[in-house]
């Protein structure tokens, strides 16, 4: 069994892989949650991956290293089964590369739009050929609604909803009409794009606001919550 651990800037996501590289069980914690480090050392895994965007998780990885001589700390240095073409690989974050990963060992030979919706909305694209090109930042639905708030004197902070408006007839309603349209559309936008440049089109969305969009873009998505640790998995096995 494989443990994969990816470490953002305030969550700590786990999952276990079966051998058959089937997700077993997926577990979200706080970084501050000392429950993260209690679970680990009451489980048993055969290997491990370990992502992170913090420099200090030197507690972490003395933990796995008791429990697992099979450890790999994935780096930009690390071997991955995609052809990266990214100009600058130490500065890509290795969560797009994981999911890039992740997209193509379930859709191989596929060109493959790839969404992140999280903090920042990332769009990555990777090949037909295997090649991961790169792609864009942007941010994301509660940095947007934040900005308005914090750059602003009188603008209150909102947040999503599913039931929203076209268009406010509130302040509010203004910001929360204003924010998610404009996701939404930058989002079908892109795929728009995409499909009018590539033939065998995949859409994938990931992260912790990807079912929000799940009904409400135009085009067809397949909505993944999973994806960037379905990718270390991989890339945990291509270094085995």
């Amino acid at each position: 069994m494989n443990l994969t651990v990816d470490i953002g800037n305030s969550f700590t996501k786990i999952a276990f892989f079966s051998s058959k590289s089937k997700i077993i069980k997926v577990l979200r914690f706080d970084n501050s949650d000392e429950n993260i480090y209690k679970f680990i050392e009451e489980n048993s895994f055969d290997a491990c991956i370990l992502s992170s965007v913090l420099r200090n998780n030197e507690k972490i990885e003395g933990i796995i290293k008791q429990r697992t001589s099979n450890f790999l700390k994935f780096s930009h240095k690390t071997a991955i089964p995609l052809k990266n073409l990214y100009k600058t690989p130490e500065t890509l974050g290795l969560d797009r590369l994981a999911a890039a990963v992740g997209a193509y060992s379930l859709y191989p030979q596929k060109n493959i739009l790839i969404f992140d919706a999280g903090s920042a909305l990332t769009i990555d694209f990777v090949s037909e050929n295997a090649e991961y090109s790169g792609g864009n930042i942007s941010p994301g639905l509660s940095m947007r609604f934040k900005a308005l708030n914090t750059f602003t004197d009188k603008l209150p902070l909102c947040e999503k909803k599913d039931d929203f408006l076209k268009f406010g007839n509130d302040t509010c309603s203004a910001i929360t009409a204003g924010v998610l349209n404009g996701m939404i559309a930058e989002i079908d936008a892109y795929i728009d794009n995409f499909n009018k440049k590539y033939d065998n089109l995949i859409t994938i969305i990931t992260g912790g606001d990807s079912f929000f969009f799940e009904n409400k873009l135009k085009n067809s998505i397949f909505v993944n919550p999973d994806l960037i640790m379905q990718g270390l998995n991989n890339i945990l096995i291509f270094n085995e």
